[in-house]
């Protein structure tokens, strides 16, 4: 329970840093390249030990590690952009009502049960997503910018839901099949490392081009949206091994209790304006996740 909570305040912090960047003009890639960094130190200095490509090179779940630190960062910038062009609350719904592609691919892969309440709640969340995206809000003056189509303002969403779906899906899947309490940290060290290499080389390329300017503030943003992703990944994957069998639950709470804090900030903090519409479809997020969570009452009890 304890690990769950934390990863639900941890990963809604990680959104709401990204507002604030924007509210203090700090570049969110650079602050997100950084992050990683920070994320693999921080890793180390927790575990006592430095990431070893040459030795990780050799362990069975170093391909999907390289494969989770692409998608770290490309996912992450994803919902980076969304907070700026969508709004917080929409960023959220759009990331976390994702949870009904791992949990179709843990129905697939490890049999696990779909009651009718699941599968309606599954309906439910995409009902959701729909009137959550509803572009009304666009012509509210909340995102319309340089006058582009509201297409992108869909598009972009969409990109979070099916990003952060498969990331979600490549966590369980690599925790089932290759993560042990031995080098649970291990992997994490070296997924966060690949995405600060891949970041880091795609900024080199931005500065020595000229493209963007280096701000120094970016590393400040990095090293305080850092440690708490770190956190966030690690108390997921943690309250995953604590529960192998509870997949299903798990997520759907950590998602929808995401969507909630990150609704409410945005609401009472950032004032974001939304459309009657669009607090329906936040609301029927939430009741859907909760519809997927209870599916299964034996679950419930058993993390609960």
């Amino acid at each position: 329970m304890l690990f769950l909570l934390g990863s639900i305040l941890l990963s809604g912090f990680l959104t709401i840093a990204f507002k604030i960047c924007d509210r203090y003009g700090i570049n969110k890639f650079q602050a997100i390249v950084c992050n990683y960094g920070v994320c693999a130190l921080t890793g180390s200095l927790f575990t006592m030990s430095l990431p070893s490509f040459g030795e990780a090179s050799l362990q069975p779940w170093f391909s999907w590690s390289l494969v989770m630190g692409v998608f770290f960062i490309a996912s992450f910038n994803l919902i980076a952009f969304s907070v700026e062009k969508n709004g917080l609350a929409v960023a959220a719904v759009a990331s976390k009502t994702s949870l009904i592609i791992p949990f179709i691919f843990s129905v697939i892969l490890y049999n696990e049960q779909a009651p009718f309440i699941t599968v309606a709640g599954i309906v439910l969340a995409i009902i959701a997503v729909i009137l959550t995206l509803w572009p009304g809000r666009v012509a509210n003056g909340l995102v319309k910018q340089g006058g582009k189509s509201t297409v992108v303002y869909i598009v972009l969403p969409l990109l979070v839901f099916l990003a952060t779906g498969f990331l979600d899906t490549l966590i369980k899947y690599v925790e089932q099949h290759f993560i042990t309490s031995g080098n649970n940290n291990q992997y994490l060290i070296n997924t966060f490392s690949v995405a600060f290499v891949v970041g880091l080389l795609f900024l080199m390329v931005q500065v020595l081009g000229r493209n963007i300017r280096f701000q120094p503030r970016a590393l400040l943003a990095g090293v305080v949206i850092g440690i708490p992703n770190y956190f966030s990944i690690w108390c997921l994957m943690k309250v995953l091994k604590e529960y192998p069998d509870f997949s299903s639950v798990v997520i759907p709470v950590n998602n929808m209790g995401i969507v909630l804090l990150s609704a409410l900030v945005a609401w009472l903090i950032f004032r974001e304006k939304l459309t009657v519409l669009n607090w329906a479809g936040i609301i029927l997020a939430l009741l859907a996740v909760l519809m997927i969570a209870v599916g299964n009452q034996t679950n419930i009890y058993g993390i609960f």
